[in-house]
């Protein structure tokens, strides 16, 4: 018999509360939203409050500051992941829906589309403050990872973006006919890589572990530009790797297209998850050649 992991009887809501008819309910993800920002909030403001580590001896903002540039980037991560969503997955179903498209409420949100919402929050507010954008965005990026984590965990607890089947004995028994619904399965169970715990571990704990060490222990925020180039390369590397184990999403799989690629060649090619992690991983080599570039 096949060996693999039940999935643990997690409700995605916490706790829900019914008030004049209407029911209210405190989920995971959103959780792990609110959680992140916080800690990534306090670890923005650790560094603000260390000058050693900063070029210079002196932070790029005042710890007063972050309250604010957190106002922004919430903003940028709600509507940009949401936009990327409709634009980068179903951009011919929210065309026909227009109405649809502010509904987050019922789920669609890209990691891609969110990141070019925080970078525009970010320009944005640094240009109003008269601060260096890209010293902000390296403080960013470096409390970034903690987010990502969480969230990541919140997908598998909410038994959402799980991978491709596979025999492997970590394999995971996801409930739902959707997850439960593999090619060629003839009875018993159907096992998918934990695809969200793969994203959690690389792009959460590993790259975020790597970055504060480095902001922290190494004066990397000293070197402007390097912990940004850090952050898109080490994040697109990871999800570009994760992407091979990942379920494809629905809309790009067809009898012809069965691994869901965005583009293809006989049988070749590359999800749109691994297409977007392209530039962002030729952006992050850039940064660090040219922070390295000009500390040498």
């Amino acid at each position: 018999m096949q060996a693999a992991i039940r999935f643990p009887d997690i409700s995605p809501e916490l706790f829900s509360i019914s008030i004049f008819g209407a029911e209210f309910a405190l989920r995971w993800y959103a959780l792990s939203y609110i959680v992140g920002i916080i800690i990534g909030w306090r670890l923005v403001v650790m560094a603000t409050r260390r000058p050693a580590i900063w070029a210079g001896n002196t932070p790029v903002m005042h710890p007063d500051q972050v309250e604010d540039l957190a106002t922004w980037v919430i903003l940028g991560v709600v509507l940009g992941g949401r936009l990327g969503f409709v634009l980068f997955y179903q951009p011919g179903y929210y065309l026909a829906n227009p109405g649809e498209i502010l509904m987050v409420w019922q789920g669609g949100m890209s990691f891609h589309g969110g990141l070019l919402g925080v970078i525009t929050a970010c320009v944005l507010w640094s240009w109003r403050q008269g601060i260096a954008w890209l010293s902000v965005a390296d403080v960013l990026c470096m409390a970034t990872p903690v987010g990502l984590f969480l969230g990541r965990v919140a997908n598998f607890i909410n038994g959402e973006l799980w991978g491709r089947p596979t025999d492997l004995p970590w394999g995971v028994i996801f409930p739902g006919a959707a997850a439960q619904d593999c090619a060629g399965q003839v009875a018993g169970f159907c096992a998918r890589h934990p695809s969200q715990l793969y994203e959690a571990l690389l792009e959460g704990l590993i790259l975020g572990g790597v970055l504060i060490y480095l902001a922290f222990r190494r004066r990397a925020l000293a070197r402007v530009g390097l912990i940004t180039g850090l952050f898109f390369t080490g994040y697109g590397l990871a999800r570009f790797a994760v992407e091979f184990v990942r379920q494809p999403d629905a809309q790009f799989v067809s009898p012809g297209n069965p691994l869901g690629l965005a583009w293809h060649v006989n049988g070749w090619g590359l999800t749109m998850g691994q297409i977007l992690c392209l530039p962002m991983i030729a952006f992050g080599v850039y940064m660090i050649v040219r922070a390295r570039r000009r500390a040498a």
